[in-house]
């Protein structure tokens, strides 16, 4: 039988790794041009070669004229919250040290909407409508991912 001090011991002694990489995002064929122009620093949205609609997450279809053809749109990387979330629990084991960390829909200026954590930010002092800029960063086990920072 074990002591309480015996397990204390035990689970104490037990680590987990400092940086745990996070699940790199999979580069298809869809989403191919976004991830080359974050690996120039730049944010491109999928864009309808036929009715010139801005899309994202990145889709074999326009959603309004059903078009199989697109390009790449380069985008400010500017918006504001649109709406956020904040999570206590770490979904993987790389998020684990930033918890509490905030989960938020941006709405960029151009209309489109991004979801991403701000795990630089504070939970308590974020707010919808606080504004918001695109930034780059080397993450573990991602590479280059296109962040996103308060600015006011």
């Amino acid at each position: 039988m074990t002591s309480k001090s015996d397990a204390t011991e035990t689970a104490s002694e037990q680590t987990l790794p400092e940086i745990v990489a996070r699940p790199a995002p999979p580069v298809t064929e869809l989403s191919q041009g976004f991830w080359d122009a974050v690996q120039n620093e730049q944010l491109a949205i999928q864009k309808c070669a036929a009715c010139d609609l801005l899309r994202h997450y990145p889709q074999p279809l326009c959603p309004s004229c059903h078009s199989n053809e697109f390009g790449w749109q380069p985008v400010s990387g500017r918006g504001e919250i649109y709406s956020y979330t904040v999570a206590h629990r770490a979904f993987h084991p790389a998020w684990q040290q930033h918890v509490p960390y905030v989960i938020a829909t941006i709405e960029l200026e151009e209309g489109i909407r991004m979801v991403c954590d701000l795990l630089e930010a504070d939970p308590d002092r974020i707010a919808i409508g606080q504004r918001v800029e695109v930034a780059f960063a080397e993450l573990p086990g991602q590479g280059r991912m296109p962040r996103f920072e308060v600015i006011d």
